[in-house]
């Protein structure tokens, strides 16, 4: 897989998201099943492999720490501190925290350093120049390599930026979820050499054409049950936007899916997509999209295509939309 870079650090075309490991989007894998499908990820040439503590939690560092052990040297590995993992869904970035709990994901990855630490989500309590100052130091010591943030203003990005430089920025991003696009995030990473990340590329499953107005999500193991979008109000509204992409995916002799990806890598050079599955089989389709040259002509028929459905319901639900961060 060629590679692509996130500010100085280079890493494969595509990564795999490791959320979904731990639940989520459905019940949690078995280990077993975690560790076979990141090392047949690595074997088809992902070297990128995200993950946070939240995320179980704590149960996909420890899949991920595990299953890339054999060639651990030869990945990087991004994982995400912020959340105080109390019950609720409060954020924690005190100083003193961020550096009690990078030595917890340290352990749990197996790791003597992180490649890649992101902020999860931006913290209103504690300065963002006192959370890249944390990072700097980290950095300085060596047990962190690249400095990222997750669901980032633009003007968040630029502060933080002027105390340790920004590796990478990672916000939801995808055909149907464009918001980066206009509120000067991507040109922000664009002007200071910043590498982006989309997580849910694929639109949190949507954008496979797998899920229809039938689909129904299991409020008590999947964040989805709770995404306006995907609601039954919504969903119906929202069919055309797929079915349009079935007949294009037919036309390329390609998935929905594969379509979503590739029209995110020739987005530009510095986006890396990280979609995630607990599945092999879409694992290798996922992966698919490298062999899918999208044209600029393709992408601004994609584009104008898209335009004309417009997107009925927010991305997420009221809880996960109150930690977005949209200062100035």
């Amino acid at each position: 897989m060629k590679p692509r870079r996130l500010g100085s650090m280079q890493v494969s075309a595509l990564g795999l998201g490791c959320m979904n490991f731990a639940g989520n989007y459905n019940a949690p894998v078995s280990k077993a099943q975690a560790i076979r499908t990141i090392r047949t990820a690595f074997d088809n040439g992902v070297t990128f492999f995200d993950t946070a503590e939240v995320y179980g939690p704590y149960t996909s560092e420890g899949f991920v720490g595990e299953a890339v052990a054999p060639f651990r040297d030869k990945v990087q590995l991004a994982t995400k501190f912020g959340f105080a993992i109390d019950g609720t869904i409060a954020l924690n970035s005190r100083p003193e925290h961020i550096r009690k709990v990078v030595e917890q994901s340290l352990k749990r990855l197996r790791t003597d350093r992180i490649d890649l630490y992101y902020q999860h989500r931006v913290d209103p309590g504690v300065p963002i120049e006192d959370v890249a100052g944390v990072l700097k130091d980290l950095i300085g010591q060596g047990k962190v390599l690249h400095f990222g943030l997750s669901e980032a203003s633009a003007g968040t990005i630029r502060r933080a930026h002027a105390v340790q430089a920004v590796a990478a920025v990672q916000s939801e991003y995808s055909l149907w979820t464009r918001h980066v696009e206009l509120n000067g995030v991507l040109d922000t990473c664009n002007a200071l050499g910043i590498g982006f990340v989309p997580w849910s590329p694929v639109g949190a499953g949507f954008l496979t054409g797998t899920i229809d107005t039938g689909t129904v999500f299991d409020p008590k193991v999947d964040f989805r049950a709770g995404f306006p979008r995907l609601s039954k109000q919504f969903l119906t509204l929202n069919m055309p936007i797929v079915e349009w992409l079935k007949g294009y995916a037919a036309r390329k002799g390609a998935t929905p899916a594969q379509v979503a990806l590739a029209w995110l890598l020739a987005k530009g050079p510095n986006i890396v997509p990280i979609p995630g599955t607990r599945s092999e089989a879409h694992l290798l389709e996922n992966l698919g999209a490298r062999h899918l040259q999208l044209t600029a002509a393709d992408v601004q028929e994609i584009d104008t295509k898209l335009s004309r459905y417009p997107v009925f319901g927010d991305r997420m639900g009221k809880d996960h939309m109150s930690s977005i961060d949209y200062s100035a």
